[in-house]
């Protein structure tokens, strides 16, 4: 069965729908391998064991953003050249990619080792929860070469119009992370350090296991010994298109690593209540973050096939699909917080604490239909450099300094404090949408 897909013909919404529930389910499966460390440890751990992990898994994930962003540059840069029908050229992008990531895959890791003690510090962990955070983020850091490597599979190969590969990869990983969560934590009764220790044990599995997949697939794009040799202007290109992307994430992630050292402040009770909320959100997030990434191969693939106005009509089913299921996370999200909060701690203290901020981001779930897809669209486009703008503006215009104001008030509650993700998503749904209209004239007139 044929698994890459060429967007540039024929129908839009189902070859976007068929692209985009492998990319859904890849994310989905990503968020329960993240999620699953909380919800064992909530179970079998203790309140300072739930801070230690969320604390945690949220620097971890803002290193896994970052290098995320990084490998969208890859996947638009391919994208383009397969749409422009240069197979052997996007072999060769591929490959300096591969030597690009190898090397920062060695420097992330030994990085985040040595940083872990200062960024527990700075995130506020609560003193019951400190060392088991630093634990936590030394494990995690030590394989961080595997988290590059599993990222930078998915970004070659939604690339080529292939998402069920990356689907593949991360399904192993999820069902190994379960079985070590499992075994360490339920059985053994390890805590955080066996929470990390089967992180790091799926994803080096996940990796191996995945290669060999990979070797027995016929690939769209023709690679050799040649192909892996470094080509300095294909680095700078996947650069220029992924720096602005990680930039943007990691100025977003570090807004929101910000407030939840505010909330940290607050005591060990809202600590581990919006670490909650946190993990539920990522599922709350996923279908217009699946539309994002899916938008982002499907655009480029077209730009790079010279056809603008069908990239404006993906963006457009894009954005109905994404708010029709947004509405109902909505109504879920917003009325029934407690129940979803209830998955992850035992705490009654913690589980009210997760919901109140939950309905906060109830109301993002209606917002980020129209901005991931619009970021989506923008990356697609190669007008990285906007993304980023946008999302600093968001982050630190408008996310950070609101929720660090509401937090000083005496009537502020985590739903308050909340509030600031859905008025930073607002203000960036109008950027976008001044600049689409900006973009769509130019184009027009290049036409």
């Amino acid at each position: 069965m044929k698994q890459t897909q060429n967007f540039t013909e024929g129908k839009i919404f189902a070859p976007l729908i068929r692209f985009a529930l492998p990319v859904l389910l890849a994310l989905l499966l990503q968020t329960m391998y993240g999620a699953v460390d909380l919800l064992v440890v909530g179970q079998f751990g203790t309140s300072a064991d739930v801070s230690a992990v969320s604390t945690g898994s949220m620097v971890m994930h803002t290193v896994t953003v970052v290098i995320t962003g990084l490998a969208m540059g890859l996947t638009v840069l391919v994208g383009h050249k397969i749409g422009e029908g240069l197979r052997e050229e996007a072999g060769s992008i591929i490959g300096s990619g591969i030597w690009l990531f190898g090397v920062l895959a060695v420097a992330v890791s030994v990085v985040m080792v040595f940083a872990a003690p200062a960024m527990a510090e700075l995130m506020q962990a609560p003193a019951e929860a400190l060392e088991k955070t630093i634990t936590y983020l030394i494990i995690c850091s030590a394989g961080a070469v595997f988290i590059v490597a599993y990222n930078l599979v998915g970004s070659i190969f939604r690339g080529i119009g292939d998402s069920v590969m990356p689907l593949v990869t991360v399904a192993i990983a999820c069902v190994l992370n379960i079985v070590g969560d499992l075994v360490l934590v339920a059985l053994f009764h390890m805590g955080t350090a066996g929470a990390a220790i089967a992180t790091v044990f799926a994803q080096a599995v996940s990796v191996a296991l995945s290669l060999i997949l990979i070797r027995r697939r016929e690939l769209p794009f023709a690679m050799n010994a040649k192909s892996l040799r470094p080509n300095g202007k294909q680095i700078r290109q996947i650069l220029l298109l992924g720096i602005p992307i990680a930039l943007q994430d990691l100025l977003v992630s570090i807004s929101f690593l910000a407030i939840t050292a505010i909330v940290n402040g607050l005591g060990l009770t809202a600590s581990a209540g919006v670490g909650v909320a946190e993990k539920l959100c990522g599922f709350v997030m996923l279908v217009p973050s699946a539309f994002m990434q899916a938008m982002s191969a499907f655009v480029a693939q077209n730009m790079g096939a010279g056809k603008p106005l069908r990239a404006q009509k993906a963006l457009l089913w894009g954005v109905v699909s994404s708010l029709a299921v947004g509405t109902v996370m909505w109504y879920l999200t917003f009325f029934h917080g407690n129940l979803l909060a209830g998955l992850f701690a035992r705490d009654a203290a913690v589980i009210a604490a997760a919901a109140d901020y939950l309905k906060a981001y109830a109301i993002d779930c209606l917002l980020t239909s129209f901005l991931f897809c619009f970021i989506g669209y923008f990356n697609g486009t190669g007008n990285t450099v906007f993304v980023m703008l946008q999302g600093i503006i968001g982050a630190f215009g408008v996310r950070l300094p609101v929720s660090w104001f509401v937090s000083r008030q005496a009537w502020a509650s985590l739903f308050h404090i909340g509030l600031a993700t859905p008025a930073s998503s607002l203000v960036q749904i109008l950027l976008c949408g001044i600049y689409f209209f900006y973009v769509r004239k130019r184009q027009k007139r290049n036409i």
